[in-house]
């Protein structure tokens, strides 16, 4: 994780440079303002990984004489079977729809989120208060 935090902020000292630059040369603010909008998601993104590469035990990528097969294994938990994210999908659709249909739309769109949004935070909750 330590290498990739690095590529970011890397990557945002060049988008940083390369807004500068176009916001002088073009004067065009829309593009400008995506620009150092690029500058600040890959700033908190390299700040995440590098502050979590800390935390973490070294990983193979990491290490300049590691395989490919020393990072096999398993990555984490994945639930196969959720409809949650179908559900927050959904929502989300309708949500953005609203934007260009109208907003009232928006009514229709919030149920779909609040019940895909719990669902999936409570989805595998075994809490003593579950019934049987």
């Amino acid at each position: 994780m330590k290498i990739q935090g690095r590529m970011f902020i890397w990557l945002s000292v060049f988008i940083l440079i390369m807004a500068i630059v176009y916001g002088v040369w073009s004067k065009e603010p829309a593009g400008t303002t995506a620009l150092f909008l690029a500058f600040g998601l890959s700033v908190m993104i390299g700040f995440y990984l590098g502050f979590t590469a800390r935390r973490v035990d070294a990983g193979a990528q990491d290490d300049k004489e590691a395989d490919v097969a020393d990072d096999a294994g398993e990555l984490g938990f994945f639930s196969p079977h959720s409809w949650q994210p179908l559900m927050l999908g959904f929502g989300g659709a309708i949500a953005f729809l609203s934007i260009a249909v109208g907003w009232w739309l928006i009514y229709f769109s919030a149920p779909f989120i609040v019940i895909g949004l719990f669902g999936w935070v409570f989805e595998y909750y075994h809490g003593e208060n579950r019934t049987q």
